[in-house]
């Protein structure tokens, strides 16, 4: 069991869709989850399906929704940072790495999760990704906690290679399950597809549990 696990990322359901699993199984074993989210990603372009929010409403919907999952996935202690959707990259990289610095003083995680510089292609993932890295970078080095990082765009495997931080989350599936619907107003149009899977066939059922059973990332080394 880690220490305490400390999850960064800019938006709402980044820490759902990106490694829902591996916070869902952390939380399984005991271990605190601090999560830190840049912002409540006013500018997202997915309204539900039908709509149900617009741009006015849209940023409280984020908001609740957040809420929900995190109270699925065992995330005890969220941090809201109040910065505004798809303006991190240009926000002053020295005072996003001393908020992170902060949390992770404060906090002291054994283990930190965040998005793999360079290959998470939206600004907002790159310019956390980046900070938190360097925060740690800052850090003693017998002092810094692991970094595992979730790497997803195109071409990523043929640079960084197979993923080495692979885990078993096929005792929490359903959990994740239920906190990408909490992000209901984001992934509406995926979600019919698993439910119509998970009430069709025996071999449909599978293929849609086993996408939510194993999760995997990238040891970043500093």
């Amino acid at each position: 069991m880690e220490r305490h696990v400390l999850v960064v990322f800019p938006h709402p359901d980044d820490e759902t869709l990106a490694v829902g699993g591996a916070i869902a199984w952390h939380a399984h074993t005991g271990a605190p989850i601090t999560y830190g989210c840049f912002t409540l990603g006013q500018m997202g372009r997915n309204m539900g399906n039908p709509f149900f929010a617009n741009r006015e409403t849209l940023p409280d919907i984020r908001k609740k929704e957040l809420q929900e999952a995190c109270e699925v996935l065992g995330i005890k202690d969220l941090r809201l940072l109040g910065y505004r959707d798809k303006t991190l990259e240009f926000e002053d990289p020295e005072e996003l790495v001393r908020v992170i610095t902060g949390l992770i003083e404060e906090v002291n995680p054994s283990l930190i999760i965040t998005y793999y510089p360079g290959y998470c292609v939206h600004p907002d993932h790159e310019a956390i990704a980046e900070a938190t890295v360097e925060a740690i970078r800052r850090m003693p080095e017998n002092a810094r906690p692991k970094l595992h990082c979730q790497a997803f765009s195109r071409g990523h495997e043929e640079a960084l290679g197979k993923r080495d931080v692979m885990l078993d989350t096929s005792k929490v599936w359903d959990t994740v399950f239920r906190a990408w619907k909490a992000h209901k107003s984001q992934t509406a149009v995926r979600l019919d597809k698993v439910e119509q899977e998970l009430s069709g066939s025996e071999e449909e059922r599978k293929r849609a549990i086993l996408a939510f059973s194993e999760v995997g990332m990238y040891t970043y080394e500093i």
